[in-house]
């Protein structure tokens, strides 16, 4: 494979990838505060079942239909979630995780009788990153732009339902550009490693991210191996030097009331 070539198939994919990590980074840390981690697994496979069930109608992938009942599946889990926290807090967790199985087994069930049911799922857990081409990027970068300014801008003032929203808008587009995996890896492995980090969390954060996408893409390249996999495995290691050159703080104590805060919102 010439260089050209080669970067007119990574150069999409990284990008790609820096924009599902400066989303997911800020999205992650308040995730990781709230202790409720399983949340973006659930959305994310809500989010899929509407893409499955909206190829089950017989939608075109990729179309607007498709997008729309993704999106509309994300938003309903969200609603439920925000429901359900304000309802019953102390069982929060439990009830993401069962929702995750819930919409994960309604998926199974709807691929039961599709001859390519298996390459579905596949798609929808690891992703195909390596197919993102430039044109569908537009797109994701304008949402991921609004995202990014409606968090920075309103994030004290969106409260318990306007957070499940935005994190359910992100998720939508985000698990269809990588992968279910990529995207957990993205919002919890930044947040966890930079957990210790008493200044520049964010930063951190953005900075491990698109190192690990980078680390990654060239690995996979390098040793034909699949993309989705090896990105979460050189995240993963990158994420060990930084979490061990973190040192107690305050600063997890800061999120803690933060986020005991936003649930009272």
């Amino acid at each position: 494979m010439s260089a050209a070539t080669d970067f007119s198939i990574i150069g999409p994919a990284l990008v790609a990838g820096l924009l599902v990590t400066a989303t997911h980074v800020p999205l992650g840390i308040q995730v990781l505060s709230r202790g409720i981690v399983f949340i973006d697994l659930a959305i994310a496979q809500v989010a899929g079942l509407g893409v499955i069930s909206a190829d089950w109608l017989g939608l075109e992938p990729l179309g607007w239909g498709v997008q729309a009942a993704a999106l509309a599946a994300a938003l309903a889990g969200a609603l439920l979630l925000t429901w359900t926290e304000r309802r019953w807090p102390e069982v929060q967790e439990a009830i993401i995780g069962t929702t995750f199985v819930l919409a994960a087994s309604a998926a199974l069930l709807l691929l039961a009788s599709n001859p390519h049911g298996g390459e579905h799922l596949k798609e929808l857990l690891v992703g195909q990153i390596l197919w993102v081409d430039w044109s569908r990027l537009v797109p994701v970068a304008v949402v991921y732009a609004v995202i990014l300014a409606i968090w920075f801008g309103w994030r004290d003032r969106l409260g318990r339902a306007g957070f499940y929203l935005v994190f359910a808008a992100a998720v939508t587009v985000s698990v269809q550009l990588v992968g279910l995996y990529l995207v957990f890896t993205t919002l919890i492995v930044p947040a966890l490693a930079t957990h210790r980090w008493p200044r520049a969390r964010i930063a951190g954060g953005y900075a491990l991210g698109a190192g690990g996408y980078a680390l990654g893409l060239w690995s996979s390249a390098a040793l034909d191996l699949p993309s989705g996999a090896v990105i979460v495995w050189a995240m993963a290691l990158l994420a060990v030097p930084v979490f061990a050159c973190g040192r107690p703080a305050l600063h997890g104590a800061t999120d803690d009331r933060r986020a005991r805060t936003d649930r009272s919102v």
